[in-house]
């Protein structure tokens, strides 16, 4: 109890990340790549990170289906997004470090108020950091080491562990919609790791992206794989200050859960409110194995995040859950797509939504059952909490059944905060601000109690925060 007051009291003091990492800095950069993107930037970021020339030919391959795949028509704020004005490759005035200390200060300083440091010595056995297009920290601890693990940043996995990386680089995610294709060109960072078959690590991984500066596409690319009857959990942890324009987010995470495997992925993305979000997340399950994704996304002014499951061997399995919210005239869509291939495979999905003040959050899922998949189970339980009339949530299921013996259901739920339980916690002492966050907090309590216990304060004291003074209820 007394660390848990520790870790809220860090962060009591401050209503936002906005306002907790104020506004953006300007640093300078070694090399900064933009405008128009062509072969020649594609090749010179190829060239900047002495990659192998299999890579290479990758960029080019997804450059060319960039730019003959369409726009998404449904996807909104791609209008706002203007490529050619973009910063697609920032390099910082730093070489990765293994110490905080090596950090330079006025970067280093970003991630000491998101109390980063800390809960790497508290709960963490290894940890990346990436400032815009680089990890420019990294500490792996020895004893992982010694178990074979692999974690590294993503640029040096490609040059030290080639053909491992190439199993399963944009094959578990390939580029089949036009950013996927752009992310593919012009990927920049993230980190590999790699779990030995039969080795267990029970403390949790991170890398934590941050954008620094209004105007650029953060691109970074990350694979987890979990090799037969292993058992891992990554963090992914997300953030920026104050951006006086936008900047673009177009991650991709791909996990790989071998037979017998679990695989767990939890993101904490805490954006500030001018970041446009896209991610491109997929892990594939073989027989036994177990994938569960969390999915935090609290901040941005867009977002687009589909965490799905490949359930490709039997008895496979995986949990999808995702907590978000829109306060404010934003769009957020949470939502989840499995895919059943195989006999006894099963799949939960639960997301939970809130929006206020004009905010709208969209759950957009789809399961999908093959022929010849006996005895799939799916469940789908959307819950949605709308705290005024000017907010909405919306829920676009799409079940795709094609097996006699399987059984998909769903169900959805909205609610709203009355004034009855505000008056019922008001005549218990709780001021009308503190009643709000304890419903709201309520709401989403049985998904961060599953959470490592960090993540689980921060992630619930940033939403007692950002939903605890509201203009408007009912």
């Amino acid at each position: 109890m007394q660390e848990f007051e520790m870790l809220k009291s860090t962060i009591t003091h401050v209503e936002s990340v906005e306002e907790a990492l104020g506004v953006e800095k300007k640093f300078s950069y070694q090399v900064e790549l933009k405008g128009h993107i062509t072969r020649d930037m594609v090749e010179e970021i190829s060239r900047l990170k002495g990659e192998p020339d299999w890579m290479r030919r990758l960029r080019l391959r997804m450059l060319e289906l960039f730019e003959k795949l369409p726009t998404p028509k449904w996807v909104r704020a791609v209008e706002e997004i203007d490529l050619e004005a973009l910063v697609h490759y920032a390099k910082p005035q730093t070489e990765t470090v293994s110490s905080w200390d090596q950090v330079p200060k006025e970067i280093r300083e970003y991630y000491e108020k998101l109390g980063l440091p800390e809960i790497e010595a508290k709960a963490l056995l290894g940890l990346g950091a990436q400032f815009d297009s680089e990890i420019i920290y990294f500490n792996l601890k020895k004893k992982l080491q010694e178990k074979g693990v692999i974690m590294l940043p993503m640029e040096e996995a490609v040059r030290r562990y080639p053909d491992l990386v190439q199993k399963y680089f944009m094959r578990v995610f390939p580029p089949e919609h036009k950013f996927a294709a752009l992310h593919g060109a012009l990927w920049s960072g993230g980190v590999f790791i790699y779990v030995p078959p039969g080795v267990r690590i029970e403390q949790p991984l991170e890398t934590f992206f941050f954008i620094g500066q209004s105007m650029e596409s953060q691109m970074e690319h990350s694979i987890v794989v979990a090799d037969k009857g292993a058992y891992v959990h990554w963090i992914e942890g997300c953030s920026a200050p104050r951006l006086l324009k936008y900047s673009f987010h177009d991650g991709m995470v791909e996990g790989y859960a071998h037979e017998g495997a679990t695989l767990k992925i939890t993101t904490v993305q805490n954006w500030s409110r001018n970041v446009i979000n896209f991610n491109n997340k997929r892990a594939i399950a073989e027989a036994g194995a177990k994938v569960h994704w969390v999915e935090g996304s609290i901040g941005s002014k867009t977002t687009y995040t589909f965490p799905s499951t490949v359930l490709k061997g039997e008895g496979a399995s995986t949990e999808i859950v995702g907590i978000t919210a829109a306060k404010g005239p934003y769009w957020k869509e949470n939502g989840a797509k499995v895919w059943h291939l195989a006999p006894r495979t099963s799949s939960r999905v639960v997301n939970k939504s809130i929006s206020a003040e004009g905010g709208v959050v969209v759950y957009r899922g789809v399961v999908h059952v093959q022929k010849g998949a006996k005895h799939a189970r799916s469940h789908v339980q959307c819950d949605s909490l709308v705290l005024d009339k000017d907010s909405a949530t919306l829920t676009v299921p799409h079940d795709q059944v094609f097996e006699e013996t399987a059984v998909v259901t769903h169900e959805a739920t909205a609610s709203s905060i009355s004034e009855e339980k505000l008056a019922y916690l008001r005549a218990r002492g709780f001021t009308e601000d503190d009643a709000k966050a304890a419903i709201v907090l309520g709401f989403v309590g049985d998904i961060l109690k599953d959470l490592p216990f960090e993540y689980a304060v921060v992630l619930g004291r940033v939403i007692e925060l950002e939903f605890g003074k509201l203009s408007k209820v009912g």
